[in-house]
This record gives structure tokens, sequence and C-alpha cells, in this order.
């Protein structure tokens, strides 16, 4: 099972790093092919979203994914050996891809959001051929476990996405959002997200602002707001009490100069920027002009705590669910270890019953068909009787701690080891 992972999260990194980080939509399949490429790798998929940039690999040998993440992002020795980095081999690797598709891992424990994120990343390395048999067994093993999770406990009942927190977080600092005008500059499904929430929770004035303006108009359409071309998006934004940002942009869209013109504009009344892209679209200098709040990512953090403690007790039940799962997987991975043995010996066998069906004819001359048919039959039991106590061993001792070793003895005594080293070839 040589499975490996490596990446930083929420909880590892601080934005800054995350944002170095980040792979949007339009460079992960340059991203995935370069890892499939990177020396052991077999098989590769990427995971980028706004608070984990993940790579997931099945290998043949030793392969160092630190290496790779130096030369792909830029990034020093002293980051590449610092604890922002994680990384995680074969079973712990597989608990931490159960964990993150059952959002246990999430900033807001229960989010629907990540498994989401996950298939489409699943989606775009399956595109690319990057994903054969081993990657495309964890993954999918790890889609049925969030179902499981999802279905066997209510952690998806008190959990909110990033997008609603944001909700909550501008509901905390205006109280009631009924008579404010919300500006959302991007138009993916983060944006959505949010435009969903802010609608639920009373918001009548939206405004929608995208570099595709079509993509605004849907938005717009969809939500009962108003589209506003990405050009204006300066001449406009002023008219906000509060902007929600979610667009991929590599620069900060809003910089001070923005916010001191926006406050001279509206006459000081206050705005709140909550940027929940990564990159950021918004300069944290914004945050120091007086009547000019900024919200981004990392403070969510903040609002999403006071949730933790209402689904504790489902996380709970939720990792003795990913525990118990972990372990069938790694069972079953281990069985699928000795399938090549079986076959190889099987084959051999099979070889050797015919070698020995074709003397015997020689020997005995022309046969009735009733005759081969009782040959065929009796040479045919006799193997699967001889096979059947080495074949039993070796399933049953798949998953044991001498499976090792049972599996090397029944090579040696049927001198399999020529056909292993092709079939591993």
């Amino acid at each position: 099972m040589n499975f490996k992972l490596i990446g930083v999260n929420h909880n590892s990194a601080p934005l800054e790093l995350r944002e170095r980080l980040a792979i949007p939509e339009s460079r992960l399949p340059d991203a995935v092919q370069t890892l499939v490429r990177h020396p052991g790798v077999e098989e590769g998929m990427v995971l980028s979203t706004c608070n984990r940039v993940e790579l997931l690999t099945s290998t043949k040998q030793e392969s160092n994914l630190r290496s790779f993440m130096g030369s792909y992002f830029g990034l020093s020795a002293d980051l590449l050996s610092s604890h922002h980095i994680y990384e995680f081999e074969h079973q712990e690797a597989v608990r931490h891809v159960f964990r993150v598709a059952s959002s246990l891992d999430s900033m807001v424990v229960g989010e629907p959001q990540i498994l989401g994120q996950v298939k489409e990343a699943y989606a775009v390395a399956r595109g690319l051929g990057a994903v054969h048999s081993r990657l495309d067994a964890l993954v999918s093993r790890a889609f049925a476990v969030a179902k499981r999770v999802r279905t066997e406990t209510a952690i998806g009942g008190a959990s909110v996405s990033i997008s609603s927190v944001a909700v909550q977080l501008a509901e905390k600092i205006f109280g009631s959002l009924n008579d404010k005008t919300v500006y959302v500059v991007g138009a993916g499904k983060m944006a959505e997200l949010a435009a969903r929430h802010l609608i639920s929770s009373g918001v009548h004035k939206i405004i929608f602002s995208n570099r595709t303006h079509e993509r605004a108009l849907q938005m717009a359409e969809a939500f009962g707001g108003q589209a506003e071309p990405f050009e204006r998006l300066y001449e406009t934004a002023d008219r906000a009490d509060i902007i929600l940002t979610s667009t991929g942009a590599s620069e900060p869209l809003f910089r001070r100069e923005h916010g001191e013109r926006f406050l001279k504009d509206r006459r000081n009344r206050p705005m709140f920027f909550i940027d929940i892209a990564v990159p950021r679209n918004v300069d944290r200098a914004m945050d120091k002009l007086d009547g000019m709040f900024v919200y981004d990512i990392d403070d969510l953090q903040s609002v999403a705590a006071g949730n933790t403690a209402e689904r504790k007790k489902e996380a709970e039940r939720a990792e003795k669910i990913i525990e118990v799962e972990v372990e069938r997987f790694a069972s079953r991975m281990k069985s699928l270890e000795v399938v090549p043995t079986i076959l190889s010996l099987q084959e051999q066998c099979e070889t050797i019953r015919q070698a020995e069906m074709d003397r015997i004819r020689g020997r005995l001359g022309k046969l009735t068909p009733e005759q081969e048919a009782a040959i065929e039959a009796m040479t045919r039991g006799i193997v699967n009787k001889l096979l059947h106590t080495p074949i039993t061993t070796l399933k049953s001792a798949a998953s044991g701690p001498e499976a090792a070793t049972i599996h090397e003895i029944i090579r040696r005594i049927f001198n399999l080891n020529l056909k292993n080293e092709k079939l591993d070839k």
C-alpha cells in the first residue's frame, strides 16, 4: 500500500504560505501531469482549495515529494523542512484522505463542500490518465466513507460552509442584514454558496460582478439581484455595505487607495470586506483605515470555533467510522497484493497439467471423448486440491503480520520468483 500524501492546510500553515501554493483551476492539469512525471510517482492527483493544497500519490519506489514541492512551487529549503508541511505514508495517508473527504479535517467540520472539491480533483486527474487502479480504489472508497459518515452521524446537521461562516460574521457585525447592500465579486461556487446564505439571511439588495459578465448576469437572475460589469467595479463598489470577494485573481483587487476613495464617496460610512479568496483579493492595508474592516479566510476560524462544541460528539462518532474503514481498506489492499502470486501459481500448475495430459495422450493413443473428459476432470481435481491449502493460506494471512513471510515461502517452494519479477515490471 504505497500511498504518499504531502500538503499544507489551514491548521499547519499561515495564509501567506497557502497563497504561494494555491493552484488555480487553469493550472491544475499541468500540476497533475508534472507530479506523475516525478521520479517514483506512478499515480497522482492534486487537491487545491482555499484551505489546503495536497498532493496524493501512489508510488512503486522511493519518491521525494518535498523535492517536488520545492521545484514546482519554488520553496526554500527552510520552508520545505518546516512544520508547515505535513507528509503521510501508507495507512496514515489513507486515514487522512478519508478524514478530508468526510470533512473531519475542514476548518468548519462537517461542511459538505470539500467532498465536491475532492471529486473535482479526482475527475481532473483521472481525465488526464494520472489515476489508475490503486489511487482509484483509495479515492472511490473515500467517497463511500464520506457518504457513510454523513448518513450515520449528524455531523452535517450543525455544520456550515466557509461561505455561511462569512455570512454569520456579517450578521454578527450588523445584526440584521435586511437593509444592507451586498456586493459579491466573483461568480464561482464559493460566491454562489455565499449568495444563497445571504438571501436566506434576509439580504434584499445584492450586486454581482465577475470578469465574465455573462456569468454575473446569470447569478443576478438566479438570486434576484443586479449585475455590474467588472470594468465598473471601482465605480460601483461604494454602494455596498458589505463586499464579499471570491475570485481567482493572483493580485489583490482592492488596495488602500480604493478604500480611501470608497470612504470619501460614502461620507465615512463603514464598509466591511469579507475576503474568502486564496490568494486574497483584499490588501490587509485596507484594514488600517478608520471605518474600513477586512476579514480574510483565517479570520473565519474564530466564528467556526463557536460551532465546534455541538459537533464534537458527532465528530467522535465519525472518527470511529473512519478507523474501521481504514482497517478494512488496508486488509483489502493487502489481499490484493497476493493476487499476482495466486494467478502465477495457478498458471504454473495448469501448464504442468497440460504438459502431463499431452504426454499421457502420446502413451495411450487416441482417446474417446468420454476418456478425455474423465482424465480432464481427474487432473483438474488433483490440481485444485493441491492448490487449495497454499491459496487459502495466502488469502487468510494477507492482512496478518506473517503475510510477507508466507508469501515469500510459497514463491520459493513453487519457484515463482522469476514470474513475479516479470509481473512487477
